[in-house]
């Protein structure tokens, strides 16, 4: 008998082992697919990634591809969704004009009958200040030079980018759809969201909660993750704290405090919504935000964590509704 305890406590041990490596290989595949995103999205051949440039809708293809890969489907045949904003003279060495860009969306069907008329949003702006420019956003106006933007936020599209990779490897689908999109002109003032909330590919009440990431790449020593707008739909708080736990990052969690980016646009809209984001630093809207600052292993750890938020919400029975936290 002595000698089965002994087997069975070797085989439990083995186990524990084993599923402990598989759970650090799969932190390490997901922490190179994030620093490839954004190591590609960052680079100073996309030049900034401004609004109406090559290096802009250079970005949207990039997303495009792994939106078809991953099986995105399409809102009326389209991953597209255009838009125009006005450039004022003297940002990314431009004369003032009006651009063309877009924000770049696709859904995952439901699995349960009912809920999938209902619909998560999930997403991250591509767009930065290209070369910045004394009329720009830039922290460095004098300084003309590629604004690679590689935190902010070529860090969130690559956290949304290893999110839908991982949706999509479930054999059972969330029961709500989930709609992916990566907006652009988010710094020119949240013009992206402005336009897809003003222009929903489904209906207004159908959308229950919207998911952004903005600037998830320089997880610090605390490995605090912030988010504002946990209360803007029931039990928010208390899932964001739940879903801290265990996973290797200390939430800073906050009911309201929405905070300015692009899910303001659906707050002001009165649809619920968090944002994410790994705290502000100095390199923040200057030529220096850079790949070899990005934290690769603490995005891993948010993806896990954001994807867990996601599906828990997608496949939550209970009605959502919005709260104001105003």
């Amino acid at each position: 008998m002595a000698s089965f305890q002994k087997s069975k406590y070797t085989i439990l041990i083995a186990a524990f082992f084993i599923f402990n490596n598989v759970i650090n290989a799969q932190q390490s595949n997901i922490a190179k697919t994030f620093y490839k995103h954004d190591q590609y999205l960052s680079s100073d051949k996309m030049e900034g990634r401004f609004p109406g440039t090559k290096g802009n809708n250079d970005a949207a293809v990039y997303i495009k591809k792994y939106f078809k890969k991953y099986g995105l489907k399409k809102f009326n045949g389209s991953y597209e969704q255009p838009f125009t904003l006005f450039v004022k003279e003297g940002i990314n060495k431009m004369r003032s004009d009006s651009v063309t860009t877009k924000n770049v969306f696709g859904f995952i069907e439901g699995s349960d009958e009912k809920l999938k008329n209902e619909f998560i949003v999930i997403g991250a702006h591509y767009d930065h200040w290209g070369w910045g420019g004394a009329e720009s956003g830039s922290k460095k106006k004098d300084t003309v030079a590629i604004h690679n933007g590689a935190d902010d936020n070529a860090s969130g599209v690559s956290a949304l980018l290893c999110i839908l990779e991982q949706v999509s490897k479930l054999d059972v689908k969330p029961k709500r759809s989930i709609i992916f999109v990566s907006f652009s002109g988010e710094e020119e003032g949240l013009l992206g969201s402005k336009y897809f909330v003003n222009h929903l590919p489904v209906q207004k009440q159908a959308v229950k909660v919207m998911l952004n990431m903005d600037m998830v790449g320089r997880l610090n020593q605390e490995k605090q993750i912030y988010m504002g707008g946990a209360g803007t739909f029931s039990n928010g708080v208390e899932l964001m704290q739940k879903l801290g736990e265990n996973s290797g990052l200390n939430p800073v969690v906050h009911a309201g405090d929405v905070g300015g980016s692009d899910h303001v646009s659906f707050y002001k809209s009165s649809i619920s919504a968090v944002g994410f984001h790994t705290g502000g630093h100095p390199q923040y809207h200057t030529p220096e935000d850079d790949i070899d600052l990005i934290n690769s292993d603490g995005g891993a750890l948010v993806v896990k964590y954001i994807y867990n938020v996601l599906l828990d919400i997608a496949n939550d029975s209970q009605q959502l509704y919005f709260i104001n936290q105003d």
